[in-house]
């Protein structure tokens, strides 16, 4: 009994241990991406060629995503509003909705679950593989030529996402509740751009896309360049960057919103 209660106190201090090392080695890592990434906008090609791997190939993705969930919620919040009279109020709720909360956030997920698992299993296979090894060899930082560039699309990528996302999200709003429903289009526009605030809404949802594309292209970074040389290895990296990604996300997204709209 005593041995099993101190194998389990040895097990949770281990655990506990990893986790501290691992932290401060993912926080060691970041500030090397940061402290190197010169490269990044001397040869901004390299920044250019992974936007498009990150941002332009993740598109298809977020258009239909956004489509549908502002399609739903045209449908959804019709007929809430209905039962209160105020249909005229759909496109407020649709962009609102859309632009505060929905579109940075299920975008922030999506980039983590298409871009985030490619970028570590790309990194990972370029560890097991030996290529980081060979540019070590060959006096070339991989920090600075691989993790750098991939960083800063990731970062610039995210917000443009999120927009398109939440644009095509009010297109779809519009579809449903002007096209298919009925509701008076002069309406639908005027009153979201009443209400609709450029500084409290608009930016404070580019702020958490920035945030959330800094924090999602940081785990994917760290999770490959971390990964095990193996196949196993790799995968469950891979597995672990949808994971805490979609975790991070959900977290600063309700420490955003509670330090943002705290005075409204």
């Amino acid at each position: 009994m005593l041995e099993r209660a101190l194998g389990a106190v040895r097990g949770t201090g281990h655990r506990v241990v990893n986790g501290v090392w691992r932290f401060g080695y993912a926080c060691r890592f970041f500030l090397a991406v940061l402290l190197h990434s010169g490269i990044s906008f001397r040869r901004f090609h390299l920044t250019i060629k992974e936007i498009y791997f990150t941002g332009v190939l993740s598109l298809i993705i977020i258009l239909v995503s956004g489509l549908f969930v502002g399609m739903v919620l045209g449908l959804q919040g019709y007929e809430t509003l209905q039962k209160y009279g105020s249909e005229s109020a759909l496109g407020t709720l649709v962009a609102l909705s859309l632009v505060r909360e929905l579109g940075p956030v299920l975008a922030a997920l999506l980039f983590a679950s298409r871009a985030g698992s490619a970028i570590t299993a790309e990194i990972g296979l370029m560890k097991a593989t030996e290529q980081i090894s060979a540019m070590e060899m060959m006096a070339v930082d991989p920090i600075a030529r691989v993790v750098a560039p991939r960083f800063w699309a990731g970062v610039i990528s995210m917000p443009l996402l999120a927009a398109m996302f939440s644009a095509i999200g009010v297109f779809g709003g519009y579809l449903v509740g002007v096209v298919m429903i009925g509701v008076d289009e002069g309406q639908f526009w005027s009153q979201m751009q009443a209400v609709v605030d450029f500084r409290l809404d608009v930016m404070n949802g580019v702020i958490k896309s920035c945030v959330f594309g800094v924090a999602v292209t940081a785990i994917a970074l760290f999770e490959g360049y971390d990964a095990p040389p193996t196949a196993e290895g790799v995968s469950h990296a891979t597995t672990r960057t949808v994971v805490t990604s979609s975790l991070a996300v959900l977290a600063l997204d309700f420490l955003l919103t509670a330090f943002m709209f705290r005075g409204i």
